[in-house]
């Protein structure tokens, strides 16, 4: 599928995890683009985070009196991720030349034990790509919730990233937090950053201002974030690619107390734009 508006162009698989796999403006990658015949959701340009964002330590927590055990769901990893969305099939619910709903409905299982239903309203238009996610309850009982988006952003031709928040989680091993650390403990991305350097950043950051400015030599780029308190960045050396991630919950936040719920009925909505930067 492949939606158009000015100078932007995106392409999407809507039956592989409601997955973009292009969006380009003035045909230069500005997400990374995917391979045909690429499988792996880790290797496409951008997926949803629902009904829980990263990890969660062992696949164990415990909600509402109940104890829940969710298995690794994706082979090079030892902790469930990213949720349920990513693996699954959406539907095309609307679909024009600019942009498209999809729906993902859930009714239980080893992967999540509670019923719940999805939406992802993705457009384009003449400032670039916006991107809503909301997730309703369709379980009788409250069910915890995290939500996401996770776009991997074309490395090529990016001059810097610059973002404000107030604090980070350092992780251990596993990239699971740790402790938190002031905001510029893995530089400081406030007065803008270079992406080149040795060391993994895997790392969620909080108190997220909203905004993240690509520095791109074609033209800056601008992330913001609606409904998401924290942003999760991923830098991996010596990739083609990295990752800014709005998120509403740190990983395994389930486990630390710092989760939300929603009540039977209930809905939760987030939002992205992905677009030129002012002048």
């Amino acid at each position: 599928m492949k939606l158009s508006a000015g100078e932007w162009t995106m392409e999407l698989r809507p039956e592989a995890g409601g997955a973009i796999t292009a969006l380009r403006r003035r045909g230069i990658d500005i997400l990374r683009s995917t391979a045909e015949e690429a499988s792996d959701p880790f290797a496409f340009a951008h997926f949803a985070l629902v009904p829980y964002a990263n990890r969660i330590a062992d696949g164990r927590f415990a909600f509402d009196g109940r104890a829940v055990r969710l298995a690794p769901n994706h082979p090079r990893q030892a902790h469930p991720l990213h949720g349920v969305g990513w693996l699954v099939p959406w539907q095309v619910a609307a679909s024009g030349p600019a942009s498209v709903t999809l729906l993902h409905t859930h009714d239980g299982n080893a992967a999540w034990p509670w019923r719940y239903e999805a939406v992802q309203r993705i457009s384009l238009d003449a400032a670039g790509l916006t991107a809503t996610l909301t997730v309703s309850n369709r379980d009788d009982r409250a069910m915890p919730v995290s939500l996401g988006f996770h776009p991997y952003f074309a490395r090529s031709g990016v001059r810097s990233l610059a973002f404000g928040a107030e604090g980070v989680w350092l992780a251990d091993a596993a990239m699971l937090p740790t402790v938190m650390a002031p905001a510029d403990a893995l530089g400081d991305w406030s007065q803008g950053a270079a992406l080149e350097r040795s060391d993994l950043v895997d790392h969620c950051y909080t108190g997220w201002n909203g905004t993240v400015r690509i520095g791109r030599e074609d033209g800056d780029v601008v992330v913001r974030g609606s409904g998401t308190r924290l942003l999760h960045l991923y830098v991996p050396p010596g990739e083609d690619h990295f990752c800014v991630e709005p998120v509403t919950a740190m990983p395994d936040a389930i486990n630390r107390g710092v989760g939300e719920v929603l009540a039977p009925a209930e809905a939760r909505t987030i939002a992205m734009t992905i677009g030129n930067a002012p002048a």
